[in-house]
């Protein structure tokens, strides 16, 4: 009885060894995301939780508290260099502040991908996952130009963008609008520099439907005429309409955004914002997870799509009225694959 207690616990003492080994077997891949209440990142989650179950990585999820909260990101990092993960894919909160952290990660060999918002310096990380934020302003700067046709020399324009910190998505987004309406941009690199008479001035909004009411606002009493309205986001992009629909403007002014959430095709649907371009934040973490098993196979690291110093991830304009020389998809197929 006693030598067979004695293999049973061998037996299971092996089987133990077995579990452990496979489990340090698995590489382990991180995902830091700025919140983990926004849609955006929420739907980032689910893209990188799905490939990971998919391709046998374990998935180990981090966000901030807040948006701006870089201390919960840097502790983040610090997690996964002690777990000894393969692979980080991250949306900072503060780009050039978890630079240091990041610089540990990869002294520790990890792979470093940041999504959706560079580094600073970009170089930081091993790749940048992303949309092209000029070309997706670029798009609905285009179309709304189109749309407006003879009267866009004539146009009066509100630039309702991020905050006042100049971040390279606010700025890519800014800029990439005016350049597709047909507006000289002074600096590319900064917002609020063109001298062009149709930009009525530019305010922040933080993203918030609140802050794109107030900021609506504010513009309409420095220009009560304003006929377009470029915004950084969707939920801006609500606010401003509301603000607009107060004072009976709701049906003459073009409203346009970047995004492609499922509650902003929606608001396409609706007539509230007129044309929107559609990130995919489900495939930049998709992609990530597998650039990361990649990586801890092969010591492969992903190389930017040519012509551009990030992976670029796709972007699409979606819109129930389409213009000539500009494609564009209807509010019905951006249901469809809204942050796919």
């Amino acid at each position: 009885m006693k030598h067979k207690a004695i293999v049973s616990a061998l037996a299971l003492a092996g089987a133990l060894c077995t579990t452990s080994a496979f489990s340090e077997d698995k590489p382990i891949v991180g995902l830091i995301t700025k919140t983990n209440t926004n849609p955006f990142f929420v739907k980032m989650k689910e893209g990188a939780a799905m490939k990971a179950e998919a391709v046998g990585i374990e998935l180990r999820t981090f966000s901030g508290k807040f948006d701006g909260d870089n201390e919960s990101q840097v502790q983040a990092v610090e997690n996964l260099i002690a777990a000894g993960a393969k692979g980080i894919l991250i949306t900072p909160n503060d780009s050039a502040a978890i630079v240091p952290a990041i610089d540990r990660a990869r002294a520790a060999g990890m792979l470093v991908i940041a999504l959706d918002t560079p580094l600073s310096p970009a170089d930081a990380a091993d790749a940048t996952f992303a949309t092209d934020n000029f070309k997706a302003g670029e798009l609905i700067g285009q179309w709304a130009a189109a749309r407006l046709g003879d009267k866009a020399a004539d146009a009066k324009i509100a630039m309702l963008d991020l905050n006042t910190s100049q971040i390279s998505v606010d700025v890519a987004r800014d800029q990439g609008f005016l350049k597709g309406f047909g507006i000289d941009l002074a600096d590319p690199k900064r917002i609020g520099d063109e001298t062009d008479p149709r930009v009525v001035g530019n305010d922040v909004t933080q993203g918030a439907e609140e802050g794109g009411r107030r900021a609506m606002e504010n513009l309409l009493q420095k220009e009560p005429d304003i006929n377009v309205v470029y915004t950084i986001n969707e939920p801006a992009a609500a606010g401003a309409y509301e603000a607009l629909r107060a004072v009976g403007r709701d049906k003459d002014v073009l409203v346009v955004s970047v995004d492609g959430g499922c509650p902003g095709v929606d608001n396409v649907k609706a007539g509230v914002i007129g044309a929107t371009s559609m990130q995919f934040p489900l495939k930049m973490a998709s992609m990530g997870v597998e650039a990361v098993l990649e990586f801890a196979k092969t010591g492969k690291k992903p190389e930017a799509t040519q012509g551009l110093d990030f992976v670029n991830t796709g972007v699409e304009l979606i819109t129930d009225t389409p213009v000539d020389g500009v494609a564009s998809k209807s509010s019905s197929d951006g249901l469809d694959m809204c942050w796919g």
